[in-house]
């Protein structure tokens, strides 16, 4: 059984909602042989970038950048992982109270550096919370868990 690591800062109950929009939408019922893993991103290290075949970031915007406990999550995880792997299918949402330019730039040049494969665009949701945001969320875990599933992750 492939598997699917979602890890994501969540400070607020919005952001948890879109963790769990996340993880809703990777367990849907026609996703059969997935295994969702799901943690906080202090929780999450090496042993889990290690042990999943695709990954889900989600981060805030902290004043321009990624927040600090997934630029933690990157400082711990590097160096263990980067030569085991490399093209490992990823996608990022960050919930940016302004445009979340510093943030998925800064988060790009991380995943570049672990030659990791994006497998969408970053998805950037921007200004005031929208009701949306959770459906867009659970549209990403959901296309990554499908991509997983069919094998053409």
């Amino acid at each position: 059984m492939k598997r699917l690591l979602i890890v994501a800062h969540t400070p607020s109950p919005n952001t948890q909602r879109l963790r769990d929009a996340a993880e809703r939408g990777a367990t849907h019922r026609d996703i059969e042989a997935i295994e969702v893993v799901v943690k906080a991103l202090l929780e999450a290290g090496p042993d889990d970038v290690l042990n999943c075949d695709a990954i889900l970031l989600g981060t805030t915007e902290n004043l321009g950048y990624m927040s600090g406990a997934l630029k933690d999550f990157f400082d711990r995880s590097y160096y263990p992982v980067l030569a085991k792997r490399q093209g490992l299918p990823c996608a990022l949402y960050v919930r940016a109270g302004h445009d979340g330019t510093g943030t998925r730039r800064a988060v790009e040049g991380i995943v570049t550096g672990l030659r990791w494969r994006w497998v969408q665009e970053p998805l950037i949701l921007r200004g005031e919370w929208k009701q949306g945001f959770e459906a867009q969320v659970e549209e990403l875990g959901l296309y990554l868990a499908a991509g997983l599933d069919a094998g053409v992750l």
